[in-house]
């Protein structure tokens, strides 16, 4: 709003300095030429005085194109000749110098403004020598004409002064918002491929995430069905013991269905819904320690507290991961697992007796998909993992993360 006001009186402004002229000449001929007592010679030279001062504007003025009028040098060379027939007609007749006046608002257009002020100057001191008269030797007579000289460049002077800061400020703001305007385009280009950047990463972390949940629930429970039945048809001909493995096959069917329903809704595995961090870590291990026939203790140290539901899914994902890495690969006699609660971190630490593994070569990052993903889950809650590990000394799990408390319901 505020731009189109400030082009609207810059137009409005233009278009009164272009009309000036052509008001104040027509209106001072009129009157010179309809004075009495004048010869039709007075009056022919009047009229052909004034047709030359409406020429010279209308040449060097208004047909000029307004980038022209910008230029010092045509400007100034118009604005001399106008005040040079301005003292001719006020030398026929001082009813002119309402023609005369035009200087004081062409002076506007000269630039820089000292120019400007110049041209007020000059277009003064025209118009009161030819209507005063030249100053008398008396200090009274020149100060008088000195004066009004003074105050009538004074005032002129600093309006010409304020509209040159007016315009180049006007300028500057519409430079301004053509960089903004120009900005906000290439901006708006970069935002439009920013959301396509967040859609695909989007894309690919739902990916990661699903693949993380698959491998977390389908890939071990069947692996634990798998071994149930294996365990079942191995024991076959004892009834009893082979109807024992099938009930625990059958059981974790059923788990992994549920968890494979809660994976694809991103809701929490089953156990954290129905018991805090530490009672559904215990369950875990006692439950893996059943199913899998090695040792298993846990332990929590420090004040439990309620953690959000990221950090509490994180932590239980990485210590069924790691259980199940165990009964995989490590061939462990013993495993522990210690949740610690300090003050603004919580620790997961899980660690094994078996065969341990060479860390060396390319570190988990390099090896089976479950280390990526456990890595990638507690990088996502802004915590870290470390493994230690070598050959015959087993493996221990170490995982950090921020506390990040929550209001217990």
């Amino acid at each position: 709003m505020s731009e189109d006001l400030g082009r609207d009186g810059e137009h409005y402004f233009v278009a009164l300095l272009r009309l000036i002229p052509w008001l104040t000449l027509p209106v001072a001929t009129v009157i010179a030429v309809a004075q009495p007592g004048q010869t039709g010679a007075d009056r022919a030279v009047t009229l052909g005085l004034a047709g030359l001062a409406a020429v010279w504007v209308y040449l060097t003025y208004t047909r000029v194109s307004q980038e022209r009028r910008r230029r010092t040098l045509p400007l100034l060379t118009y604005f001399v000749g106008l005040l040079a027939l301005s003292a001719v007609l006020m030398g026929r007749d001082q009813v002119f110098l309402l023609f005369t006046v035009t200087g004081f608002f062409h002076a506007f257009v000269l630039r820089p403004w000292q120019v400007g002020v110049a041209g007020v100057l000059a277009t003064s001191v025209v118009l009161n020598t030819v209507t005063i008269g030249v100053p008398g030797p008396s200090v009274a007579s020149i100060a008088t004409y000195a004066g009004v000289i003074a105050v009538q460049t004074a005032g002129v002077g600093l309006g010409v002064a304020l509209v040159e800061r007016t315009t180049e400020q006007h300028r500057r703001r519409k430079e301004m918002i053509a960089r903004l305007e120009a900005t906000l385009a290439e901006n708006a280009g970069l935002h439009a491929q920013l959301l396509a950047q967040a859609r695909e990463a989007g894309v690919v972390d739902e990916r990661q995430r699903m693949a993380g949940e698959i491998h977390d629930t389908l890939a071990q429970g069947l692996t634990g069905i798998i071994t149930q039945l294996q365990a079942a048809q191995r024991v076959w001909r004892s009834p009893d013991q082979a109807l024992e493995h099938v009930d625990r096959a059958t059981g974790l069917a059923r788990e992994s269905l549920a968890e494979a329903r809660r994976s694809v809704q991103a809701l929490r595995p089953h156990q954290l819904e129905e018991a805090h961090l530490p009672d559904a870590l215990g369950d875990l291990v006692r439950r893996w320690a059943q199913d899998g026939g090695a040792a298993a203790g846990f332990d929590v140290t420090g004040d439990p507290v309620p953690l959000s539901p990221a950090v509490e899914v994180a932590l239980f994902r990485v210590a069924q991961e790691a259980l199940h890495n165990v009964a995989r690969h490590a061939q462990a006699g013993r495993v522990g697992v210690v949740l610690s609660y300090l003050t603004d971190e919580v620790l997961l630490d899980v660690r094994d007796d078996g065969r341990g593994m060479d860390m060396d070569s390319d570190g988990y990052e390099g090896r089976g998909f479950g280390l990526r993903s456990m890595a990638q889950r507690v990088r996502s809650v802004g915590g870290a993992m470390q493994i230690e590990s070598s050959p015959g000394e087993g493996t221990a799990i170490s995982v950090r993360v921020p506390a990040a408390p929550v209001t217990a319901p």
